[in-house]
């Protein structure tokens, strides 16, 4: 999808790239070897120079991410997920600045990674450092602030991808479990009835001494993590058609 994209270019919408692609045009290539002017002189040069210029920053994924809408930064993923990671945490409440963080999970479509404070928590920031695109739900207003909150200076993914406003344009709104629900995700059983103020109860009895309640955070964290690859997967399929659809 990223090299059918236009709107990263500056003054170039949604409408300007559906009409290169009703003349034809659905690559970048097709717009720099199309021998008939398609804009006028000075809108040829700035896309051609734009597009040049992507084609040069082709696997930079900090390129793209800052130039395409937010909105719009699905489109990087087919061509960075072998270089990206889900990401959820687990904290003691939803203020960033009276809240800690307890657990980080991380998941690359092989590999659980769990990040436990008091345990391992600063080995996270070595970890994510391997990615270079992260996604998440919700992760532009909670995850990564508060991760930044709690690692002052550290380097995160240059692209991001926040689930819960891309499924927001495919009409699922609510939280993850809801929109897990209504697309027959189904968690197992032992985690089935926990949520964001569950996970709370749960890392505080096992501050109490309950080693089963952090094993049950973890695989709520498991979990959350796990399934937004398939919704991931979902969602960047259906935006495509979406936006090919049009016009």
């Amino acid at each position: 999808m990223l090299e059918h994209t236009f709107i990263h270019i500056p003054g170039i919408g949604p409408k300007t790239e559906q009409t290169l692609w009703n003349r034809g045009i659905y690559r970048w290539h097709d717009f720099l070897n199309h021998e008939k002017p398609v804009f006028s002189p000075a809108k040829n040069r700035l896309i051609h120079e734009n597009l040049e210029a992507s084609l040069a920053h082709r696997d930079h994924i900090g390129f793209f991410n800052d130039r395409l809408p937010t909105g719009e930064r699905w489109r990087l993923f087919d061509a960075f997920k072998h270089r990206s990671v889900y990401l959820d945490i687990e904290t003691t409440g939803y203020d960033q600045w009276s809240s800690d963080i307890t657990v980080i999970g991380l998941y690359d479509g092989d590999e659980v990674q769990t990040f436990v404070n008091g345990k391992n928590l600063d080995a996270f920031e070595m970890a994510i450092a391997r990615y270079d695109l992260v996604i998440t739900f919700n992760g532009a207003c909670f995850d990564l602030p508060f991760i930044k909150g709690c690692f002052p200076g550290i380097s995160l993914p240059k692209g991001h991808i926040d689930l819960r406003f891309v499924l927001k344009k495919l009409g699922y709104e609510g939280g993850l479990k809801k929109i897990e629900k209504d697309l027959g995700i189904v968690r197992d059983d032992d985690i089935e009835g926990v949520d964001g103020f569950e996970a709370v109860r749960l890392w505080r009895k096992y501050q109490r001494g309950d080693e089963k309640a952090l094993k049950t955070l973890i695989s709520y964290n498991n979990a959350d993590i796990i399934n937004l690859e398939p919704l991931m997967e979902l969602a960047y399929e259906r935006m495509k058609s979406k936006v090919f659809s049009v016009g």
